[in-house]
């Protein structure tokens, strides 16, 4: 299959953990609906999601053109804040204010941390920046685990900056050629270690030892990549089951491009796939129902429009890995 077509889910589940981190409190179904919706009034949570789908692919591709670097940063940010909560206060641009984080009080004198002061950002995201494109100095996951500490140390952004700090792990190892796709997302793991993950960024600021953040990184790394293979196995086996149960049914050519589009967007409307494929919104019903017919889709609701969800495919993404044994 079209490697997109599998390395999508990922993007998604990576944006919604990221985002949980942060307090958004949206599913990897909630922004699947969102994405194929016309109605998307009042659903800020996901919108911010979907902000992070978009800037993380955009930057993805930018990648292939520029380095990691303050222009690919700044147009990642403007991406992510982009008609959100806070999205109106210098987006895509370093902050112009002091800031400081985890105020036990009204003042600065009570943060838990305070990030350096507007005056010195363009100076300390230049070294970042050098340190970022540097491929020689460490090996590319110290490095990495290195450049994420800092980035989100300097704080460069009045809003978004663990977000966009989170979306550069990855952007990073896919530009140090760790990373031939993008499968590898550490927000699960801090997701569930939300408290060890920022004090174990507050203790490097404190105490100047780096081993423990390097060990408590490394560890993301192993424990996501093999969640990744597992999930990455069953969205392929899923895959592969389908395509041959709609080709034994005599599947038309529209429906096994619909089957490929499943794996990228596992919810889906009679208008999205109309849009999709350029037929009309009766065909792509046909379509739809069709799939129904041999279990690959469930449909749900009872008022127009109606939503056509791949249940498995969604389980592989969502679900523990060990409740994924019947897929691998």
């Amino acid at each position: 299959p079209n490697p997109y077509l599998l390395t999508r889910p990922f993007v998604g589940r990576e944006a919604v953990l990221s985002s949980r981190i942060e307090g958004t409190q949206a599913s990897q179904s909630d922004l699947y609906r969102f994405e194929v919706s016309t109605r998307r009034q009042g659903q800020d949570d996901v919108r911010e999601v979907a902000n992070y789908v978009h800037a993380l692919e955009q930057a993805r591709e930018r990648l292939d053109h520029i380095p990691i670097g303050r222009r690919l940063i700044d147009e990642a940010h403007r991406q992510l804040m982009e008609g959100v909560r806070g999205g109106g206060i210098r987006r895509g641009h370093f902050r112009g204010i002091q800031v400081w984080i985890g105020s036990g009080g009204p003042g600065i004198e009570d943060a838990r941390f305070v990030p350096p002061p507007p005056d010195r950002l363009p100076g300390l995201m230049a070294d970042w920046e050098r340190f970022a494109n540097d491929p020689g100095m460490h090996p590319p996951l110290i490095a990495n685990a290195l450049l994420h500490y800092q980035f989100e140390t300097i704080h460069p952004y009045q809003d978004g900056n663990g977000r966009i700090g989170r979306m550069l792990i990855v952007l990073h190892l896919i530009a140090a050629g760790v990373l031939p796709l993008p499968l590898l997302y550490l927000s699960a793991y801090f997701e569930r270690r939300r408290e060890e993950y920022y004090d174990q960024l507050l203790a490097v600021s404190r105490t100047g030892e780096w081993e423990p953040w390097l060990e408590f990184f490394l560890r993301g790394v192993v424990e996501q990549g093999e969640d990744a293979l597992v999930r990455s196995r069953a969205l392929r086996n899923l895959h592969d089951r389908t395509r041959s149960r709609m080709l034994e049914a005599g599947a038309s050519a529209n429906v096994l491009q619909v089957v490929e589009y499943l794996f990228a967007s596992p919810v889906l409307t009679n208008r999205s796939v109309g849009e999709r494929l350029g037929i009309t919104r009766q065909g792509a019903n046909r379509i739809l129902r069709r799939l129904a017919e041999q279990g690959v889709v469930e449909r749900i609701g009872g008022s127009q429009p109606h939503w056509y969800v791949a249940n498995d495919i969604l389980r592989a993404v969502e679900h523990p890995v060990a409740e994924l044994s019947d897929l691998v």
